[in-house]
């Protein structure tokens, strides 16, 4: 898998998977930022790459090698307020390659840098990496389709805010197959034998045989050619028959009964009022978090109302991990005493609980196993957990967890990486989506959050607004929205704004055409 699936992402190049935390209620409810920080890597974090810009093909490895681009950084003043960079490298020659990979290394210190593989499927327009937030289109660049790798580096840097750049070069074009003839021939038959010699005693007159009447021309015709190729969906790996899809292009959004501008808990009118909206959205799903606010009553009514399924959750705070956890296990009994396990289409115990160091991964393994002992006479569905996709990169989260859940489910934001523009928001998520396929072998995958604020801070090339929400989310539509729980109904104007001044604005209900009231 490592060799042969070489094709990565040009959206993921700066960063691997956003870690963003969330919270719950009125504990600062699914605050998300980037690890804690307003920086964006440190010498620490983990950098996955890889989005697919087409369906996966299998490719020859490229040869290793073991050199490496060694780059040092000194100066000795700078600004704080301007980070500190190398100049983009010129792309040289004819061919175009894809713009250079901009890494950012806030701190001073030693920071690697690995080699990246990326493959182009089609003439791609890419905007080159830089500082501010929105490039001119100008300065796109055409990538032909191709194989583009830049090397590995290592950086000793000794300011802050520090910015290098990796050139990428051409390795070639893609593979191609090998030409099919458009002609078919018959084969001609062979003439008959001559006839035999008559027997006898007087010496035959030897005769010429006449000439074999030519053959029957033969009309040749083309052979018919491939049908056009028909774009579908890939799926890696084959839905296992849990049903999380949809046949639109957005399978689920995310839904809190409580009121948008106060936080209190909606009434049960209230809800079944949101149900509705959402269904005339399109919606296949709704996806809580809990059962605070008379979640499973309200909500589960009103979806069986409307016909909409639900994703439910346990939700895991800093006071414990344990089944016997008071917070916990008055969730679970909730859960084990509900009614409406037929509209549950999937469990989700936990909501970056290991991100957020709640849970370590086997005291959440040991968490799902107890969820599912307490459930499992009136649920025998699937269950999974929620965590960044570089949690579960981690090697002691698979060894733990994967052999406990069904689904491989991850939260995903285009947002928190800073290299991500909102018009390849939807290229960034579906090549989280996957890696997160090749984690636990056989498992169904989903992204169970997934959004895009209309308000806040720049972060680099990701900037919020309303024309950028929609782009951004247009663009996970197109490209993966089918297995997305979209990130949320509306606005939570009662939430702390945090630093990237965007947490209250992830409401999606305009985006979808769908009409909610903030009074």
């Amino acid at each position: 898998m490592k060799g042969g699936l070489v094709a990565a992402a040009l959206a993921s190049l700066a960063s691997g998977a956003a870690a963003d935390h969330h919270r719950h209620a009125h504990d600062a409810l699914f605050k998300r930022s980037n690890n804690g920080t307003t920086e964006i890597c440190t010498p620490e974090c983990t950098t996955t790459w890889s989005t697919f810009l087409g369906p996966p093909t299998l490719l020859p490895d490229l040869p290793k090698t073991t050199s490496a681009v060694s780059t040092t950084a000194s100066t000795s003043s700078h600004t704080p307020a301007a980070p500190s960079t190398t100049k983009p490298p010129t792309p040289t020659g004819d061919s175009p390659v894809p713009p250079p990979v901009a890494y950012n290394c806030p701190t001073p210190g030693d920071y690697t840098f690995p080699a990246t593989t990326i493959t182009v499927y089609q003439t791609t327009s890419i905007c080159p990496p830089g500082v501010t937030p929105a490039p001119n289109s100008n300065d796109t660049v055409v990538v032909p389709p191709g194989i583009y790798v830049a090397p590995r580096i290592v950086v000793h840097v000794t300011v802050k805010n520090f910015v290098t750049y990796c050139p990428f070069t051409s390795k070639g074009g893609l593979p191609t197959a090998t030409p099919v003839s458009t002609t078919s021939h018959t084969p001609v038959p062979p003439p008959p034998p001559p006839p035999p010699s008559s027997s006898s005693s007087a010496p035959a007159k030897q005769q010429t045989p006449p000439p074999p009447p030519p053959p029957a021309p033969v009309k040749t015709q083309p052979a018919p050619l491939p049908p056009a190729p028909v774009h579908t969906q890939p799926t890696s790996p084959p839905p296992s028959g849990h049903g999380l899809t949809s046949d639109n292009d957005h399978f689920g959004i995310t839904y809190t009964p409580f009121n948008p501008v106060s936080g209190i808990c909606k009434t049960a009118a209230e809800v079944e009022v949101d149900i509705g909206i959402i269904k005339d959205g399109g919606f296949s799903v709704v996806r809580v978090y809990s059962t605070d606010c008379n979640t499973l009553e309200n909500v589960g009514n009103a979806c069986k109302k409307h016909g909409v399924g639900m994703i439910v959750g346990v939700f895991v705070k800093a006071s414990g991990c344990d089944i016997n956890t008071p917070e916990v296990k008055e969730q679970v009994d909730a859960l084990a005493a509900w009614g409406n396990w037929d509209l549950a289409r999937l469990v989700v115990v936990g909501n970056e609980a290991i991100m957020n160091g709640y849970c370590s991964p086997q005291q959440l393994s040991a968490l799902v196993t107890a969820v599912k002992s307490r459930c499992g006479g009136k649920y025998t569905g699937p269950y999974t957990i929620s965590e960044t996709l570089n949690i579960w990169l981690r090697p002691d989260v698979p060894s733990a967890i994967c052999g406990v859940v069904d689904v491989t489910g991850a939260n995903i934001h285009a947002f928190f990486n800073a290299a991500i523009a909102p018009s390849m928001a939807g290229v960034f998520v579906k090549g989280q989506i996957d890696i997160l396929s090749t984690i636990c072998p056989g498992n169904e995958v989903i992204n169970l959050e997934c959004g895009y604020p209309l308000g806040g801070k720049a972060n680099g090339l990701a900037v919020p607004g309303p024309s950028e929400q929609a782009t951004a989310i247009k663009s996970i539509r197109d490209s993966c929205g089918h297995k997305t729980v979209f990130f949320d109904f509306q606005n939570s104007l009662w939430k702390n704004p945090s630093a990237c001044e965007c947490e209250d604005k992830f409401g999606l209900a305009a985006v979808f055409g769908m009409s909610v009231s903030y009074d």
